[in-house]
This record gives structure tokens, sequence and C-alpha cells, in this order.
């Protein structure tokens, strides 16, 4: 099919054609289209359906704010729904489809429910799926899942790349037309850093649209040469195909840039896109503006546009929207469209224009009036003009421009809660005096319609951005024409006039909002849809706070604007997940003994971000609780090696760090000898617990404390915070080094004989007690840290040396314990002996229970004052019959003791009225040939000895239990001692 609709001139490269099809039709482009463009110049107007009537619908403007022209790009895993065509750079092969339709696009189905629209009006689904109350689940919910959305995505892995990155500039310029260009000019000859983003893929804005000249340089060249200018400066970072999403806190703004969106395969090593975080100490908004449409009837067939977008076509992409072109107006810049169509030799069937003082013109005739209604099926071909004798006038025309004004785009200002305010000259809303930090607005954002003002607005906003001192630049001469607009926003006496065309909603629509009660323009948003399309409103919420406003007897600055909120534009998931996905979404991170495990055959657990070595298995054994209760029985008859490396270890240093402590945990530590470890529990502010773990002293100003795995980043926040914001002044300073030191437990009763091989040191029970900690060398002179401490309360040590030496120091102990049999465990043999001692850990730290809870009442210190403390004393929390932990075991030894099980009593009633606790943690003993477990049961310490009903009524289990201490093994702790 040729390209009926090419004209002469644009800044596309018509010595290379682009081949690509749209619904399985080829057609030919050229390199600098857009889809959109290359469409229209194949006569091609039909591009999509409206989302709830499903009425043709054709492009409206040339840029981001577009609401109609949505297609689904490429096919197979990277299939792209709900692709703006106006933003679509054209590629050789692209393959687009229009969506939202059911059969083609010509022929669809779903059009049917235009012919429903009285009874699919405003807010019809708040009263249309109430009643029947059965037809929900079995009608309704089936039927609006099936409508819902519009593209569809292919369900498959994207296969591409995106990333992330980070930016940092003196000056941040968004926009790169006339004040843009220019912003970025001057900061970037003051030697500042500057980054210049704009959502285009060529940098001009505005300038690409227009034939007026700038200088002696036609617009589209002198942008041309300012950015050629720009692109010399070192200083300067050009980023085209990049859109500002977001104005955040602290002078963060998100920026995406596709990298890779105007080519069919990203190249090898590619991102398709980067979500940029920029920081930037000032930043100039020259984000333009955008022209708003005039509502009448049927004034959303396909080749009924915005003026400055048939412009657009015409002037930068050389496409003709239509050879019969009219414009509907109120102002000075649809006549300026009109002028420059008829230069390019299209005809101007009319200017439909609503003020008796219009400019008049040589070339095309200027009627005095407004068009009233429209005429066809798929796109436009007739339009009615009431002229202002009350006439009837027929336009044979194929495209219909509407030129209702410019709304500044003040999107940006509004991102941190800031309220734009009402300039009645322009009938528009400009920045308000509220702006975030470091943000000032030039050009047309900031209502300054004439390429002079742009110019000069975006110099004095750099100038003043950077405190640049003297004359302004000397600027180039442009156009500087005043606005001359009579605002004008429907058509009166129009039944079907569109506002938003996207969610089809009409003037109709927002009457309704009104005489229903729902006024507040966030009231009338929800309850029309107005302005929740993909465009955000962008083309349609003006109109609609103008109906509301005259409806309410109001002004419109009155009745006000909605939030807007990031992002500016519709974002892919892909770039704010960034590399983030898939074994990238969840990192894992290995322990220092990972390799010499795997060479063992290790199963691995994730623990948090940790592969921990879950156990060891041995050949011939069949189930993994035969390589575990080998692992336990192994490490209490002789000696057995862990890697704890994934426990916290946080460094506290400084003068007041034992004082600091003490805030911390709620028992003492400001006595604690050097040498010394003392075991700890930390408290929530609320009393509840939050951490157990040890602090040792290895020095009057520095301790090591160690936290659970799953709590060493909160409790480091925790810390930080403490410090930070509780007691500020304290000289005491915090450093995570878990990932520093790589940590072994090596417990059993040869557990001192394995060490004595490789600690150069006297580690005797007289010379290194119980709870004993010291910096030490080992193998001849290796820095170390040695701590004397249980967790499987056997005879147990824990050996530290620099992550770097972590796999050698594994090797090295199973070298030396191998006269003694050494045993590597993993954390089910782990877990076994901490259940057998009777130790607490995370499933009994689960954020609901308190000192008492654990039987550790009486750590809680009353004579010095530790967060949580107070409040732990509450009295909800020291009921007479509140939970505590004990241990379980099965009257018949053979019976299982399932987590999670309820205890209730042996006589009596099995409902939650008469719970009276649950298992925390269980597994099997191999040392006691039974299951235990741990439990939280109420007036536990009463209870030692007595016979209970354990059930899981959703397993099955119903067996007979016994109340024990929670110490199964060595309750005097005389092993640990040894």
């Amino acid at each position: 099919m040729t390209q009926k609709n090419r004209l002469a001139g644009g800044q596309i490269n018509t010595a290379t054609p682009l081949n690509f099809k749209f619904d399985g039709k080829s057609y030919t482009g050229h390199q600098g289209d857009t889809l959109a463009s290359a469409l229209l110049a194949n006569g091609v107007r039909l591009m999509g359906r409206s989302f709830k009537y499903h009425r043709p619908r054709g492009v409206l403007s040339a840029g981001s704010e577009e609401p109609n022209a949505l297609v689904q790009l490429r096919s197979g895993a990277r299939q792209e729904p709900n692709t703006r065509a106006t933003t679509t750079e054209l590629f050789d092969g692209l393959v687009a489809k229009s969506q939202n339709r059911l059969g083609s696009l010509r022929f669809d189905a779903m059009a049917i429910n235009d012919r429903f629209s009285n009874f699919l009006t405003a807010g019809f689904y708040y009263k249309t799926f109430m009643w029947p109350k059965a037809f929900w689940e079995k009608v309704y919910e089936p039927i609006i899942r099936k409508a819902a959305g519009l593209g569809s995505l292919s369900l498959l892995d994207d296969p591409d790349v995106y990333d992330k990155g980070f930016l940092h500039c003196d000056l941040l310029v968004i926009g790169a037309g006339p004040a843009g260009l220019m912003a970025a000019l001057t900061a970037g000859r003051s030697g500042a850093n500057v980054i210049l983003a704009d959502e285009d893929f060529t940098f001009g804005g505005r300038l690409n649209s227009e034939t007026f000249g700038i200088g002696d340089d036609a617009s589209a060249v002198w942008a041309a040469g300012a950015v050629t200018e720009l692109a010399s400066l070192p200083n300067v970072r050009l980023m085209v195909r990049t859109t500002v999403i977001g104005a955040f806190d602290h002078g963060i703004y998100g920026a995406v840039e596709r990298v890779s969106d105007h080519v069919a395969v990203p190249d090898a090593g590619k991102p398709r896109q980067i979500l940029w975080r920029i920081y930037t100490q000032h930043t100039v908004l020259a984000a333009g503006a955008i022209e708003r449409p005039i509502a009448f009837e049927n004034n959303d067939r396909p080749g009924i546009m915005l003026g400055s977008a048939i412009r657009t076509y015409a002037n930068r992409y050389g496409v003709a929207a239509d050879k019969r072109v009219a414009i509907f107006t109120n102002n000075d810049d649809g006549h300026r469209t009109a002028a420059d169509l008829h230069a390019k030799g299209v005809k101007i069937a009319a200017v439909v224009d609503v003020r008796a003082d219009a400019p008049r013109s040589m070339d095309f005739e200027v009627l005095h009036g407004q068009v009233v209604d429209t005429k066809g099926r798929l796109g436009l071909t007739f339009a009615d003009v009431k002229l202002a004798d009350g006439t009837i006038r027929t336009l044979d025309i194929g495209a219909l421009g509407m030129s209702g004004g410019w709304n500044p785009n003040v999107h940006m200002t509004c991102h941190q809660r800031g309220r734009p305010t009402w300039n009645a000259d322009l009938a528009a809303f400009v920045p308000g005096g509220t702006l975030p930090d470091g943000m000032i607005v030039a050009g047309a954002a900031n209502g300054d319609m004439s390429t002079a003002g742009a110019l000069r607005g975006g110099a004095q906003a750099a100038r003043a951005a950077l405190g640049l001192k003297g004359r302004l630049p000397k600027l180039p001469v442009a156009e500087d024409a005043p606005v001359n607009l009579t605002p004008f926003w429907y058509v009166e006496g129009c039944s079907r006039a569109w506002l938003d065309q996207q969610n089809d909603v009409t003037v109709k629509d927002v009457k309704l909002s009104h005489q229903e009660g729902f006024r507040s323009v966030e009231h009338l948003k929800r309850y029309t849809t107005l302005g929740m399309a993909t465009d955000q409103g962008k083309t349609s919420n003006m109109g609609g706070l103008a109906i509301m406003a005259e409806l309410a007897g109001k002004t419109i600055p009155q009745v006000g604007t909605t939030i807007f909120r990031p992002p500016y534009t519709p974002t892919a998931i892909g770039v704010l997940a960034g590399r983030h996905r898939g074994q990238d979404f969840h990192p894992k991170r290995l322990t220092p003994s990972h390799t010499w495990a795997a060479e063992q055959g290790a199963v691995f657990v994730e623990v948090g971000n940790w592969m921990r070595a879950q156990w060891f298995p041995k050949e011939g054994e069949t189930h993994w609780r035969e390589s575990v209760d080998r692992e336990v029985l192994a490490t209490r008859g002789s000696v057995g090696v862990c890697d704890v490396t994934t426990l916290g270890k946080i460094d506290v240093q400084g003068v007041d760090s034992a004082d600091f402590l003490n805030k911390i945990y709620c028992n003492g530590f400001a006595k604690l000898a050097v040498g010394k470890v003392r075991y700890g529990l930390m408290l929530r502010e609320d009393g509840i617990a939050l951490d157990d773990g040890t602090a040792g002293r290895l020095a009057e100003d520095h301790f090591v404390v160690t936290t659970t795995t799953a709590n060493a980043l909160p409790v480091y926040r925790h810390m930080e915070f403490v410090r930070q914001c509780l007691f500020p002044d304290m000289d005491v300073q915090l450093i995570s080094t878990t990932e520093a030191w790589a940590q072994y437990a090596v417990a059993g009763p040869n557990s001192r004989k394995l060490l004595e091989k490789i600690v150069d040191q006297d580690i005797s029970n007289d010379a290194f007690p119980f709870m004993a900690c010291a910096n030490i060398t080992i193998c001849g002179g290796l820095r170390a840290r040695l701590f004397r401490i249980s967790f499987s309360g056997e005879l147990a040590f824990e050996i530290a040396v620099p992550t770097a030496y972590g796999d050698a120091l594994m090797r090295k102990i199973m070298e030396a314990g191998a006269e003694f049999d050494v045993t590597p465990y993993g954390t089910e043999a782990l877990g076994v002996m901490r259940m057998e001692k009777g130790h607490a850990t995370g499933n009994e730290l689960n954020g609901t229970t308190s000192a008492l809870n654990l039987g550790m009442g009486r750590m809680v210190s009353t004579a010095k004052d530790s967060i949580g403390s107070v409040l732990s004393r509450r009295d909800g929390m020291n009921a007479a019959d509140a939970l505590m932990q004990v241990g379980i075991k099965p009257l018949d030894l053979g019976d299982p003791v399932p987590a999670g099980a309820h205890l209730m009593n042996a006589d009596g009633p099995v409902d939650a009225a008469h719970d009276q606790g649950y298992v925390t943690s269980a597994c099997y003993s191999p040392n006691l040939g039974h299951a235990i477990g741990l439990a939280f049961i109420k007036d536990g310490s009463n209870r030692i000895g007595e016979k209970m009903r354990l059930v899981s009524p959703l397993t099955g289990v119903d067996v007979a239990v016994e109340i024990v201490s929670a110490h199964f093994i060595d309750p005097k702790g005389e092993r640990l001692r040894a």
C-alpha cells in the first residue's frame, strides 16, 4: 500500500524505508517515523477501540499524552501491551496489533456495548453489581474479568534485561524544548554538571513541529545546533528517550531510559530499559504544555485530532492527517496549524472559530461558529458546523483539528503534593508556589507560551538555579506572539461529547456525577473514571473540571484539581525490578565453607539470603533423618563442627560501649569483665522480646555482639536507631561485621582437644573457662577470635577468622579432628541439639513473646533502665496464667510431636476456648530415642509433670503427652563447663 498521505519535507529519512506490520498487514514507513505517523502516512486512521463502549478510535495526539492509539507490540515472550503508537519509534520489522477488541478492529463484536450506553452510564458498576447477590460470582465477576484490561501479556518470561543506575548533577533539566535547551546551554557553558533529559527520541520539543525561525535558522535547525554544542561539552549528559517519571524527596528524580525499545532485539549485553535515580541540587522543569481538545457531539471519531498534533505530523513527519482538513479553535494557535497545512498543499475546508473577532485569512475560509456533530462509522467523513446565524453547514473532510488552548505540564510540580494556581489569561493551571525543593519551572510549563518567552525563561531559570551573576546571554530572535484565547470547553446541547476518550467519559457523565452528589474533584474522578486512563487525564481533566465548575456555580480554581502522582507516564514493571528477578530477585549468600560443604555432598537450605548446609549425607544413608541422627550422636559423642558465620556480628566500640549495651539489653552489661561473654536478651520498646544472643568484651571499649541469623539486620537497625536517636551523646560506634569474619562452632567432649592442635595459646578450663573470649592467633600467627560459648549444650567453642581464611580453616579443622572422628553437622542437627538443650530461637522469638514467656523473666533487671523493661512489667504481660516455655514428650514414645499442635487438658473439650498452649519447635531426639518439643503453655512453670492432650485437628493428631523441663539434656550444664 502506498503512503498516500506522505508530504514533502519533515525530519524523516526517506532514503531509509522501514517495513512493519499492523494487524497482520504490511506497510512501509521511514527512519524518524513513529508508528502513528507511519500509519497515518499509509492512510490508516482506525487504530484501536475505547475501553467501555468499544467505539472506534484513532490517534488524538502526537506525544505521550495519547489516550487512544494503544497497541500491542512484538510477539512471543517480548509481547508488550498498551504501548502508545505516538511514541513508538518505528524500526524495521516492527509488529504491532490493535487491542481491546473481539474479532477484527473493523468489526469488533464488543461494539454492541455502545448500543447499551444508556445502561452503562457513569457509576453503573456501583449500582448494577449489587443485585441479585447470587449473580456476582456466576455472572458479574466472570464478565468483568474477561472484559478487564486493554492488551494482554504473553505470560512468558521476559527475555530482556532491565537495569538500574545512579546519576549525580548540579542541574537536571527536564524537557529539551526551547526552554530546556536554553537552560542546558546556559548551565553547561558555566561549567556546571548538567543532565538534559527528554522523553522523545529527538531533542527540540515543539521546535521540531514548527515552521517559524529562531534567529537566522529554522526552529528545528536551531535546536539541532544547540544539541551539537551541548554534546561537545564534557560536563553535559544528554539523555534522549528518557522520561523523568517522578520528583521524590531530597532532590531525587526517577527517570526511565528506553535504551533498546527502538530495535527489535536489544544488542548483546545491553538492557532494554534503565531506571535511573538522579540526585541533583537544582532542577529546571521545562516540560512544555499539552493542547486541549474541545468536546462536541461525536468528537471521538478517527481523524479528529488535536490541532497541534496535525501540525506535528505535517511539519516533523511529513504526513497529512488527510487531504481535506478543518480546524475547530478558540485561539490563534489553531490558525497557525491551518496556515502550516495550507503551505504544504493540504486543503483547508475551513477554520471554525468560536470568536467573533477571529483573524481572517486570504488562504482559507474562517467561519464564526461551532462544530456540533460529525459523521463516519470508522473514520471522519463530514462535520456539521453551526454558524453564528444558526444555519448548519456541512464540511466534507477526513480530518479535524481541535485547538482549545494549552495546559502547562504541571504534573512534576505536584508530585510532592504541591497545588497549581489558576492563570486566567491562559484559562489553565500553572505551577503554584510550593514546588519540590530546588525546582524552577520555565517555558510553556510555566505559562510562557511564546518561543521567545521560553528561551528567556530557560536562561533565567538556569542562572537562578546555579546562582550565576551578570547579564543573560544574548538570545536569538524568536516569535513572541501573545496568547489570544476565549475559553471554550464544550458545545452546549450535545448528548455524547467525549472528554476522556480512552475511558468513554462524556459531558453527560460529568453532569450525572453532579446530579448524584459526586461533586468533589476526587469523587468526580472515581465516579466517572475521568482521568483514570493510562494518560492520567492529560487531555481530559480540564474539560471535566470546567463543566463541574459550571454546574456547581463556581470558578475552575474553586473546584480545584486532583493530585498528580508518579509515574508521569505508564512504566514497565520490569524496569522497576531491574535485575532483581529470578535468582537475582533473592540473591544467594554463600558461607565461607560452602565450597568445602558442596564437595562433601551437603544438602543446602535457604536461611534468609544464606545457603546453609542442612545435613551431610553419607553413603548408604537413604533418609535425611539418618544423616541428622548420626551428626547429633557423633557431636555429643566426640566432636562436631558447624559453620555459624551467618549469625549476625556487630562490633560495638567507644568509651560508652558498656553503658550503651546496658540500654540495649534487659540484663546487665556495664560490669562485664574484659575477656568474658554474656548471654543477653533484647526487648522491643513494647516489652516484647526482639532477639537474643551474646556479647563478648574484647577490650574496655570493644564488644562483639552476636544475633540470630534471621534478625541480623533488624537488630543492627534497632541499635543504630538507639544510637542516633535515643542516645546521640554517647561515645559509641557500630559496624556490622557479619561478612567480615568466618565463624565455626566446634562442639563436643573432644572439642578442646581438637582446637588445642590449632590455637596458639592455652585454652584449658582454667585458662579459658566457660563464657570466656579473646583475640588470639592460630596456626602460628593468623589473627582470630575465640569464644567459649555453647548452643548445643556440650563443651563448645566458636572460632572466627577473617572471611578470606574461612575455607582454609574448615579444612584445617577437619584435618586436625580426624583422630577424633570430627563430624560436620548442618542446621538440622544444630536445631535438634538446641531443642534437646532447651534453647529458644526464631520459632520462640516470634514477635509475640516476652521474657517471662521464655522463662527469662528474671533477666529483666529492675536495677537499671533498658529499652522495653518498663513496658515488660505491664499487668497484661505478667498474668498469673501467662504462657511459659516448657518441654513436651509423648507418653507413648512412638507418638509424634508436631510443631504447631495445640495443648489441651487431658479431660475436657477440645476447642479454642480451652486452648492451653502450642508447640513452637519439635524434632526427633536420637539421644532420647523419641520425639520432643518446646511449647508455650499457660502457667507452664507450675505444670511440670502434668499429662495433657496434644491435638492438631487439621492433620489428625491427638496424642497424650507429658509436660517436662525444656532442658532435656544435661539440665545442670555440667557438660558445657567441663
